[in-house]
């Protein structure tokens, strides 16, 4: 892969959570009056479906899930192209989060939050960073996106506030069919927000997951497209005693989370005039 097509890769996917499954801090816009009154049937029946999913999963103690997905790099030519990647996500409220990934280039991560500290591993480079983090599972998710600018994808299906932030951003959700995927049955909705259409297929019966989501980001430019399959949910994980542990690889190097290193203001990055002979 040619150096440019790589930055855009990069630069795209970062882009991709900065929408409706990122978390953030606040609302993400002021919830607006209810418009019970003018739904369909059909809408009012895929209302409370997506709303039985959120609080289905805000309200786990522990989870365990498997996520393959694919997302649009739009490149300046408008040409889409389309890259992936695996993630084993683990989860035990209130405050143990453990994510591997692997991405579609072979580039493998593990993140990990402890309850005091968050650790971010590249085995690939033999490098790791670590810093305190006091909190619960929210609040350290909204400081690896917002603060540290880190990917992850879907992060706001991980937090409890999932119900409110549906209820605050969702502008529209219609119900399409009821189908099968992969085995599953499921029901099949469709939403919008301000700046994102999404579909999601939420298994039928007592355990409402999400089994696959597709996000379509209509204001961006080429309106490049997020997908993912949810696969493997457990909601009685057995979690061992060093599943939130980290494992540092031997020689491996500590580094600072990007985020944290600081800059410098553009009137100290000038170049010192030559006093001499150039070599």
């Amino acid at each position: 892969m040619s150096t440019k097509l790589r930055m855009q890769r990069r630069f795209k996917s970062a882009l991709l959570i900065a929408a409706l499954f990122s978390v953030s801090a606040q609302p993400a816009y002021p919830q607006q009056p209810s418009t019970s009154q003018q739904q369909t049937a059909s809408q009012t029946q895929a209302h409370a479906i997506l709303m039985r999913m959120a609080e289905f999963l805000a309200n786990a103690k522990a989870f365990s899930v498997s996520l393959r997905s694919g997302y649009d790099a739009v490149q300046p030519s408008g040409q889409k192209i389309e890259f992936g990647e695996l993630r084993n996500i683990t989860v035990s409220r209130p405050d143990r989060l453990r994510v591997e990934s692997e991405r579609s280039d072979g580039t493998r991560t593990v993140a990990v939050f402890d309850g005091k500290d968050i650790t971010v591993v590249d085995a690939a480079n033999n490098v790791y960073a670590s810093k305190q983090q006091p909190g619960n599972v929210d609040v350290t998710l909204v400081h690896f996106v917002r603060d540290l600018g880190l990917r992850f994808p879907l992060a706001m299906l991980l937090t409890s506030r999932l119900p409110a932030e549906f209820e605050e951003r969702v502008r529209q959700v219609d119900y399409v069919e009821k189908t099968n995927i992969e085995g599953v049955p499921t029901h099949h909705i469709a939403a919008r927000t301000d700046t994102v259409d999404f579909q999601v297929w939420i298994a039928d019966g007592n355990e409402p997951y999400p089994v696959r989501v597709v996000l379509t980001y209509k204001n961006a430019p080429g309106q490049p497209q997020f997908w993912a399959q949810l696969s493997n949910w457990n909601f009685a994980p057995k979690l061992a005693d060093d599943t939130f542990v980290v494992k540092i690889p031997d020689g491996a190097q500590k580094i600072a989370f990007a985020a944290d290193v600081p800059t410098l203001p553009s009137n100290s990055r000038r170049s010192t005039p030559a006093t001499g002979g150039t070599k």
